[in-house]
């Protein structure tokens, strides 16, 4: 569908200039973007966009591929908030045990706020490295006896390696897996389905990648995030942790944007900009000086050309000006 209207924005689709702006960004992403499948912009929690291109459509899941960091961060922000991990800076040993043979003695130093910043200082397991690692026998084991690249808390290293360690710290906090997490803390406050994903050969949940979330129920995730942690009347989401996720601790070596917890942080159109991005153009985009949450799903099996995600930002740059 090219533009589906709902009543709260009836008059953006009678002819006025506002309707015709919107109308010609969807015009631009089938345009620029062949890969899109969906396409949902929200200004001030009213949809104003609702493009379907190809693909599950608004309300099925969609991969999110590497935007589940994003997800994951929050379910590790609400583990803090009800006691199950003491705190953000927690050393992983205390809440996964001894390092494994072969670890380097500087892995004992890494926190949780490390590895949810990629700041763990280990050798990245994306990239060249990511098939070894996800044929392993341990994904953990395997992350914590990577090679040191740097010391933790360092420079900013791109791997799933180190959020697949934040999934292991909340499988190890509780009775209950990742998966069950995700229903309880996200899924029934946000009203949204969470469906399984696959998990590793100690069956925790695979931390980074792999998660399925529809279009409108990302968008629910970024209007919590953009209302600080609130949906609904309800505090889903601690306010802190919403300011501490879009507080930079390192600074992507290939977009040059800031990194938080699980969240990018940039500038579009002049506004603060926070997002989470996902192979072949996965994006969730929230700008709250504008009051606009910005999503799209696009196909998410190779190739993808470098640059893409530039253009999604463009976009989304379009949308930050016509949402003002």
């Amino acid at each position: 569908m090219r533009l589906r209207c709902v009543l709260p924005i009836l008059l953006l689709c009678a002819g006025a200039p506002v309707g015709a702006d919107w109308n010609a960004l969807v015009d631009r992403a089938d345009r620029q973007l062949p890969r899109l499948h969906a396409l949902l912009v929200l200004d001030d929690g009213r949809p104003v966009v609702e493009h379907v291109r190809r693909g599950p459509g608004l309300d099925r899941p969609a991969a999110l591929k590497s935007l589940s960091k994003t997800v994951l961060s929050a379910l590790a922000g609400i583990a803090i908030e009800q006691g199950r991990i003491e705190a953000v800076d927690v050393p992983l040993v205390d809440l996964l045990g001894p390092l494994p043979a072969g670890a380097d003695p500087a892995a004992a130093d890494i926190t949780l706020a490390h590895a949810l910043s990629l700041r763990t200082g280990l050798r990245s397991t994306s990239g060249r490295y990511y098939g070894a690692w996800v044929q392993s026998a341990n994904w953990v084991d395997h992350v914590l006896t990577r090679p040191m690249a740097d010391r933790p808390g360092g420079r900013m290293i791109y791997s799933t390696g180190s959020t697949h360690l934040v999934a292991a710290a909340l499988a190890a906090s509780g009775e209950s897996d990742v998966h069950a997490l995700a229903r309880r803390w996200l899924g029934a406050p946000l009203g949204i389905t969470v469906p399984d994903w696959m998990t590793d050969p100690q069956g925790i949940h695979f931390g980074g990648n792999q998660m399925q979330l529809s279009p409108r129920a990302l968008a629910r995730f970024g209007e919590m995030y953009r209302n600080g942690g609130r949906y609904a009347g309800r505090q889903v989401l601690a306010e802190d942790w919403v300011r501490a996720s879009w507080t930079a601790y390192g600074t992507s070596p290939w977009s040059n944007d800031d990194y938080g917890y699980g969240w990018f942080i940039t500038e579009l159109a002049g506004e603060a900009a926070y997002y989470g991005r996902g192979y072949g153009g996965q994006a969730l985009i929230v700008v709250p000086s504008v009051g606009m949450t910005f999503v799209m799903t696009s196909d998410p099996d190779p190739p993808s050309r470098g640059g893409y995600f530039d253009r999604i930002k463009r976009l989304a740059g379009e949308a930050v000006r016509l949402a003002r």
